[in-house]
């Protein structure tokens, strides 16, 4: 049988990949702890203590999480300087999808009017920006595509059950994008390290709403289509595989802990980020936060902080960055990038 014949891609080095602009948006609605002690029994003092929210803000009446994302989208090719005739591909690593098809990327993709792009969704919960992030560096590396935005969005406010104290404290709406192009001269994504562990998807999930358990007249009333948690288990595990994580992608790229800039960790607990930085040796101070102001934001969370953290000079050019996330599934991620 005759050999195929080799693609133009295969001769072609491999190229780096880095990410050359991010944009972040929320939405205006701010929901305090105080205004969550009028919805549930709780308090400011008992949220705070257990994880550092002090307020995360919600998606208005018809936005959706298309909207989040372009709007993140937008902000990203700006600080990028890209148009959207350039982009190749489009991934939204997302939870809360606008419907189960088409992708919230199509939908992200009319609204910024990037009319060349392909366009799928990443479903890995928290973990899924990173995820996404390694899945554009395979296809930019192959030659396959050059420019690639990346986003993670989430209407958590859709999926939360607003009559359990323990698991609507914790979440809100927000969009995080990235530009992904090959960047002459620079090393960028330098090593990435995903995990998943199947069996304990039931410590964290949303049962219902889906072929499995679809939501029915009859059992309505049990909000399966809403966010169910175990938090001491998720607590316990998020911690250390957030840490494997990083320690896996740290040795890969020849790295310690205290060659980086700065930790942008999956935005979910206070006390989980607290952990963590113990048992790397490392001071609260090098670690990214903004938790207190947007609370857990699942795939959007490390992408809006990354965004914050370039706007605001955290990270210089040449800086080495490490990016941390722990989802659903159960999935885990880490990256270490070069600025």
């Amino acid at each position: 049988m005759t050999p195929p014949t080799p693609s133009p891609r295969d001769n072609q080095p491999k190229r780096t990949v880095s990410i050359i602009g991010t944009g972040s948006y929320v939405p205006e609605k701010v929901l305090s702890n105080a205004d969550l002690e009028k919805l549930v029994e709780t308090s400011d003092e008992w949220i705070t203590t257990r994880t550092g929210i002090k307020e995360r803000r919600i998606a208005a009446e018809g936005e959706n999480t298309s909207d989040l994302a372009a709007k993140a989208a937008l902000a990203a090719m700006d600080n990028a300087g890209i148009t959207a005739d350039e982009i190749d591909l489009i991934l939204v690593a997302t939870v809360t999808p606008d419907m189960f098809f088409p992708s919230t990327a199509c939908f992200v993709q009319t609204k910024i009017g990037a009319k060349k792009a392909a366009c799928f969704d990443v479903s890995a919960a928290c973990s899924g920006f990173l995820y996404a992030i390694e899945i554009a560096q395979q296809f930019i590396t192959s030659h396959t595509y050059d420019t690639i935005l990346v986003i993670g969005a989430e209407k958590l406010s859709s999926i939360v059950d607003w009559t359990d104290r323990n698991t609507c404290v914790l979440f809100g709406d927000g969009a995080g994008a990235a530009i992904l192009q090959h960047r002459s001269g620079g090393h960028g994504v330098i090593s990435t390290f995903m995990g998943s562990n199947g069996e304990l998807a039931d410590i964290l999930q949303i049962p219902g709403g889906a072929s499995r358990s679809p939501v029915t007249k009859d059992n309505a009333d049990q909000r399966l289509n809403t966010i169910k948690m175990n938090g001491k288990e998720t607590y316990k595990h998020a911690i250390t595989s957030m840490l494997d994580a990083a320690n896996r992608a740290l040795a890969d790229a020849n790295l310690k802990s205290t060659d980086l800039a700065c930790i942008i960790p999956h935005q979910a607990n206070l006390r989980i980020i607290e952990a963590i930085a113990s048992r790397m040796d490392l001071p609260m101070e090098r670690f990214v936060i903004n938790l207190d102001r947007y609370g857990n934001t699942s795939a959007a969370a490390v992408a809006i902080a990354l965004d914050e953290a370039n706007r605001t000079g955290r990270m210089q050019v040449g800086d080495y960055v490490l990016l941390i996330v722990f989802g659903g599934g159960l999935t885990w991620a880490s990256s270490v990038i070069q600025w």
